[in-house]
């Protein structure tokens, strides 16, 4: 089973007020982790819509394990084994997680009370909530309610699941029970993570992609990603706290004792002493991508 994305275009509005939200998408995603990476606003929400089958294309093509997306009956067959957390999901909090849920259920056609019953309590036990499914939503953690929305989307057990941005905001602690229940969902399904956040992708995924103004800036795994870096990754050590130019691009900073060590990217470091190469982090791979991406003409 696999999502074949072909040309894939969205434009919203017309004339000078149109934006451009996918241009050319073209990517094939298969079973197990797979990570959308990119910053706020590079079109990742709108091709999880369009997967969703919430938002039709301008143009292209997608097919989800033989179904095409532009049909009605492929529409239909792909919801039949999706499951969608969008950014925000709307909760209602004073029910508990079990009333919410058989609510959720009843709306996705689930009509018979004992298979309806026992799909929500099997949710519940997937996402961790059994031992809190009588409290009210309205006193749970940001965590916990990711963990509400990952039940919602597998009480027809999906064989796809699309998450978008669900770690932000979590807490460290949080953001790590959730990357792992992400992971074990993923060995029997694709399960597609698109965030923004870098840390989220090198934790879980084997496969990925970047996606920038529209456009799909890198495709492979992690390591790939790395290994783009290797050789343009410094650390400089300054006394005085200025940042290094030159056309490096600082990816962190941490206060010394006596100065500051910066942690850059960039082709040529030979002009501030002491510079001395890293290893590559999946964070200085995708900084320096973007980076190498904003020195063609039009950053394209």
């Amino acid at each position: 089973m696999d999502i074949q994305i072909t040309a894939l275009s969205k434009t919203y509005g017309s004339g000078r007020s149109a934006v451009r939200a996918l241009r050319g998408v073209d990517l094939t995603i298969g079973e197990g982790m797979f990570g959308l990476l990119g910053p706020n606003g590079a079109g990742k929400t709108t091709l999880m819509r369009i997967l969703a089958g919430l938002v039709n294309p301008t143009s292209g093509r997608v097919m989800v394990a033989g179904h095409d997306l532009s049909t009605e009956r492929g529409k239909v067959a792909v919801k039949a084994m999706l499951g969608y957390l969008p950014q925000e999901l709307g909760l209602y909090p004073e029910l508990t997680a079990r009333q919410f849920l058989d609510y959720m259920a009843i709306l996705k056609g689930l009509d018979d009370v004992r298979t309806r019953r026992a799909r929500v309590d099997r949710t519940l036990e997937m996402a961790g909530l059994a031992d809190v499914a009588d409290r009210r939503l309205k006193g749970f953690s940001g965590g916990m309610k990711r963990r509400v929305g990952i039940a919602q989307a597998l009480l027809n057990d999906p064989r796809i699941l699309i998450v978008d941005e669900p770690t932000a905001g979590l807490d460290p602690e949080e953001r790590i029970r959730f990357r792992n229940l992400l992971v074990d969902l993923a060995s029997d399904r694709i399960v597609i993570l698109s965030t923004h956040i870098v840390e989220d992708i090198c934790q879980t995924c084997r496969d990925m992609a970047v996606l920038d103004r529209g456009l799909v800036r890198f495709r492979g795994s992690p390591a790939d990603l790395i290994a783009r870096a290797r050789g343009v990754v410094w650390q400089i050590r300054t006394e005085n706290g200025h940042k290094p130019d030159g056309g490096l691009v600082v990816v962190s900073t941490l206060q010394l004792a006596n100065g500051v060590r910066y942690r850059v990217v960039g082709r040529d470091a030979s002009a501030h002493p002491g510079a001395e190469p890293a290893q590559p982090s999946l964070e200085d791979g995708y900084v320096w991508l973007m980076q190498a991406k904003d020195a063609l003409p039009g950053g394209e």
